[in-house]
């Protein structure tokens, strides 16, 4: 019943750091060399679907990547000029709406899973409500965000909430509730309190699970972004304004550039989560095979 019975429980209940052998040259081969591979084939794929499209006249649907890259960045035609400015502008306002829609969709989002997983009752009145925002599609609030919030950056940022809330939600949720049902009576056996149940037993425990939802709605924040540029029009353009613009235009290639762009964006933002999850889990968590 002593502060420090309570302590040696906790650290009980943690995963023990297990160290790790150096990379080998031959694991950094299985590592990355799939992924290669698959681009490889991604692009030998293009190329042939590409040449098979321009063949049968239909050259504004698919140009190659070759295509793209030139009439993008390097036209050969002095008076058409490369989308290179235009589209940094868009990435750089795209990525700010993502990061704070993303950033407040954790705040929330934790917070709505901690309440939750305290009692049954609160999980049954609150998670409901989870699964309907979800569900909701966000033409039908339109709207109703147009006319509360303008159409400004706050809109695009709320489009971005609402899309990337419900993994954070849900995954923090499952992660609290996973903690060992042994360790969890050893705790009230030892007259640990809700906090220190959740501070030393549950949030540890729940890491791996927590970064994974933040990962999934990282990649749902960047599509918020893009919807929300589709939406809200007004003011500085993001990509999504620059996509539709492209598209209304029949610029193939500049569109399939600001296409390709808003999914590195999606890609790095993954990544980024994930080496921060790595950072704080991957000493102890290891992902099955």
């Amino acid at each position: 019943m002593t502060a420090t019975a309570v302590k040696q429980a906790a650290e009980d209940s943690q995963p023990k750091v297990v160290a790790r052998p150096p990379a080998k040259r031959g694991d950094r081969l299985k590592v990355y060399g799939p992924p290669l591979i698959a681009f490889g084939v991604i692009l030998v794929l293009w190329y042939a679907i590409a040449g098979y499209l321009t063949a049968q006249g239909r050259t504004t649907i698919l140009p190659n990547p070759t295509r793209i890259i030139v009439e993008s960045f390097a036209p050969s035609d002095p008076r058409d000029k490369p989308i290179t400015p235009d589209l940094l502008a868009s990435l750089g306002l795209s990525t700010a709406v993502a990061l704070t829609g993303l950033a407040i969709s954790i705040v929330i989002g934790v917070v709505w899973a901690v309440l939750m997983s305290q009692a049954r009752w609160v999980e049954r009145s609150l998670f409901p409500y989870a699964v309907m925002l979800q569900c909701i599609p966000i033409l039908a609030l339109v709207p109703l965000i147009g006319s509360s919030l303008g159409y400004s950056l706050e809109s695009r940022v709320l489009v971005c909430v609402l899309i990337s809330l419900f993994p954070i939600v849900s995954n923090t949720l499952f992660g609290l509730q996973a903690a060992d049902k042994s360790q969890r009576e050893l705790f009230q056996l030892q007259g640990a309190s809700r906090w220190t149940v959740l501070m030393k037993l549950q949030f540890p425990g729940a890491m791996p699970a927590i970064f994974a939802g933040m990962r999934i709605s990282a990649g749902l924040a960047v599509i918020g972004a893009i919807v929300g540029d589709f939406f809200f029009r007004r003011g500085q353009a993001g990509l999504g304004v620059l996509i539709n613009n492209y598209a209304s235009r029949l610029q193939t290639p500049e569109l399939w550039a600001a296409v390709l762009t808003a999914s590195l964006l999606g890609v790095v933002i993954f990544l980024v989560f994930g080496w921060i999850g790595k950072l704080a889990v991957g000493r102890w968590y290891e992902p099955s095979a």
